[in-house]
């Protein structure tokens, strides 16, 4: 059932001081996603969605948009209906945590949940171009071989980003996010790090029907994600170590 028109707007505003930190955050999930996932947290408290709900409705729009790439040759409409779809999955994917927060009802069976759907999306995004590339393109076989690539990078990244994370929080006797005030970084390296953005990735999909543009694009997105994770590493590595 419906609640008053005022729990949005003081959903809204309790959200906000809810934040994550936005220390590492790239700028689209830090300037566009976040907000998007808030209005959208928002909402489903106005609706009395739980967590949990909104999870699967982040899933059914990834795994539609990738369903989409699989199955029908890129065009301008179907480049829309995708990245449509991943740039609201991926909104969505933001809310249900934030919805978590507002109602103080986080669980370990509702971050697990939310990492599972994530750790299949990772593991079928870029098998999904590969699909595409073959069914729909003549393009050179070793284009083949840069999605296997992509696959494998962005599929090490998710997880040593999640589990950097969660032994970030083990070691200071915690299982909650780290929020806004534990933590900054600035703008300048947000967008130096927006290559490895999911929500760049989901715009990108959307110009697969331009292929000359889209090929360039995801060829560097390739090269910026593999020198990230490369650096990332290591320093995580230490990171981790110094834990004991």
């Amino acid at each position: 059932m419906l609640k008053n028109t005022g729990d949005y707007r003081w959903a809204l505003a309790e959200l906000a001081q809810r934040q994550k930190t936005s220390k590492g955050a790239p700028a689209y999930s830090r300037y566009i996603n976040r907000p998007m996932g808030r209005r959208l947290a928002a909402m489903a408290y106005k609706l009395g969605l739980t967590p949990n709900q909104v999870t699967a409705l982040s899933a059914l729009c990834t795994f539609s948009a990738i369903a989409l790439i699989m199955l029908l040759r890129p065009t301008w409409w179907q480049g829309i209906l995708v990245a449509g779809l991943l740039v609201l999955g991926y909104a969505l994917d933001s809310a249900d945590g934030q919805l978590a927060r507002l109602q103080n009802s986080g669980s370990a069976a509702g971050e697990w949940l939310d990492h599972v759907v994530d750790a299949i999306k990772t593991a079928m995004l870029h098998l999904a171009v590969l699909v595409s590339f073959y069914r729909f393109t003549d393009l050179d076989e070793r284009w083949y071989a840069v999605a296997m690539c992509f696959q494998v990078v962005a599929t090490v990244q998710f997880f040593s980003m999640i589990l950097t994370d969660q032994l970030r929080r083990l070691n200071q006797g915690t299982r909650t996010h780290f929020l806004k005030g534990q933590g900054r970084s600035s703008a300048l390296y947000s967008l130096a790090v927006v290559p490895t953005d999911f929500g760049l990735m989901c715009l990108v999909l959307g110009l697969m029907f331009v292929q000359p543009v889209f090929l360039s694009l995801y060829a560097l997105l390739l090269l910026a994600n593999a020198g990230f994770i490369i650096l990332a590493l290591g320093k995580w590595y230490r990171e981790v170590r110094s834990f004991g």
